[in-house]
């Protein structure tokens, strides 16, 4: 599945008592629009001589043609008034993420008459969808050429790619949970039950029979990592280790496909090295930089995260995996992000090192780098006693002090605000960062999910703004 593909149903619409010819011209324009922008969609200008929606027949021809599509969310363009049960009972039928629009209306005719009342529409629509429970999100009512329009577009688009991505999340589970690690145990059924979310649990030992396959029949596969790691970092371990890692990396991705997953956990720690005698963390962060996340301790709801930060970005930006580690020495709300060595390599300062040894573990295997500084956002889904919600904020990048494996430091608004939520839960020490602002993305993700946002500091106000066009 391309996880950053997004398929639109485009169903524009119109009522009788409404100028008709107008709302052709307006749902054409729109079309145009729409292929300037690349947005990929699906038509329904064979449905009828207009290409609208508008009566039962069309309702059944388009959600037939639509869910033969595939399509990833339904956009409704209010051409004039519009028929609101006809987007209803289209929207309740084809359960997708849906786009509620209309052009802004024109000035009145000289003799007072109006051809479309495209915003009266919108909010009768709404109240319809209401009713049918269908969620929505709402695009301002504005011109086709307003930025507002394509900043809509464009948001609509991550938060249906959010969507497609966590009903179809199937994680690799490579051994349990370590003991110590009571924090990051997860709810298998619950989660199946609530979500879908599917985990696909394989033993430690099998991923050690692949790694002995991989290294006697894959060869060629093994030399292209180790060649990958001496162009994309300064290795410093023993050749013998890098070809470990390269042989690992093989092996974790070849069981990933063969249970068709799109994210994986591990027990990383301590049978693993004791085993192996290297640590799987270069092999995380080269995943991840794939768009297969592979994450450490075996923490799924760290993995479900990864994954819905990853698509609110339509995987234009991969996510550090990290744990809030320590308080800054000299800035209050500054704080360490830290992890062994699993951010990804794309989001170094500077070239990444493969370093020996780490302080944790004595073992080959962890990656060195600073991370860039910047906008950010951090995540975590997580839940207890049969809730979940998704913790939500923003934070920058800031110079802090040298720390070995993967780290950045960075500040928040008040970082007691966010210690206070860390603590009292249902979050724990993981987190997602990535770089780039997407809460409002999220945010509005929830809604289709029935994920409860909450943030850590006291911005909701501030994303209803942005999402309605202020």
């Amino acid at each position: 599945m391309a996880l950053d593909r997004v398929k639109l149903g485009f169903a524009p619409t119109r009522r009788n008592l409404f100028s008709a010819p107008d709302a052709i011209k307006y749902a054409n324009l729109t079309r145009n629009k729409l292929d300037e922008l690349n947005v990929e969609y699906v038509d329904i200008t064979d449905i009828n001589e207009d290409g609208l929606l508008y009566d039962d027949e069309g309702v059944e021809k388009i959600a037939e043609k639509f869910a033969a599509e595939k399509i990833d969310g339904l956009f409704l363009p209010h051409c004039n008034f519009g028929t609101e049960y006809a987007c209803a009972r289209l929207a309740k039928k084809l359960n997708v993420p849906v786009l509620l629009w209309g052009p802004r209306d024109e000035r009145p005719e000289a003799d007072g008459s109006r051809l479309r009342d495209s915003q009266c529409g919108l909010f009768a629509t709404g109240k319809v969808l209401r009713r049918f429970q269908v969620p929505f999100t709402y695009m301002k009512n504005c011109r086709l050429d307003d930025p507002e329009f394509e900043r809509g577009v464009q948001d609509f688009l991550k938060v249906c790619n959010v969507i497609k991505t966590f009903k179809s999340i199937r994680i690799l589970q490579i051994g349990p949970r370590p003991f110590d690690f009571w924090s990051i145990m997860c709810n298998e059924g619950e989660l199946l039950e609530k979500f879908n979310i599917q985990l696909s649990p394989v033993p430690l030992g099998e991923l050690y029979k692949e790694i002995d396959r991989v290294q006697a029949e894959e060869e060629q596969k093994v030399q292209e990592v180790i060649d990958f790691c001496r162009s994309h970092t300064h290795v410093e371990i023993s050749d013998q280790a890098l070809a470990k890692i390269a042989a690992l990396k093989v092996a974790i991705k070849h069981l990933g496909e063969k249970y068709q997953c799109t994210a994986g956990v591990i027990q990383c720690w301590t049978d693993f090295q004791d085993e192996l005698g290297i640590t799987p963390y270069a092999v995380e962060a080269m995943l991840q930089d794939e768009g297969f996340p592979v994450l450490c301790e075996t923490d799924v709801h760290g993995a479900i995260t990864t994954l819905m930060v990853d698509a609110a970005t339509r995987n234009e930006y991969k996510s550090m995996f990290a744990d809030y580690t320590v308080r800054h020495p000299d800035n209050e709300n500054g704080e360490l992000l830290q992890h062994l060595g699993v951010f990804p390599l794309s989001t170094a300062e500077e070239k990444p090192t493969l370093i020996p040894t780490h302080f944790v573990f004595d073992y080959p295997g962890s990656v060195g780098m600073e991370a860039k500084k910047g906008e950010m956002t951090l995540c975590r889904f997580d839940g207890d006693n049969g809730e979940y919600s998704l913790l939500l904020g923003n934070a920058k990048g800031i110079e802090g002090p040298y720390n070995q494996g993967s780290y950045v430091w960075i500040e928040v608004e008040n970082l007691n605000r966010l210690e206070s939520k860390l603590v009292y839960g249902p979050y724990i020490h993981h987190c997602s960062a990535i770089h780039g602002n997407v809460v409002p993305i999220l945010y509005e993700a929830c809604k289709y999910l029935g994920i409860q946002p909450d943030f850590y500091d006291p911005i909701e106000e501030d994303v209803k703004a942005y999402l309605r066009g202020d």
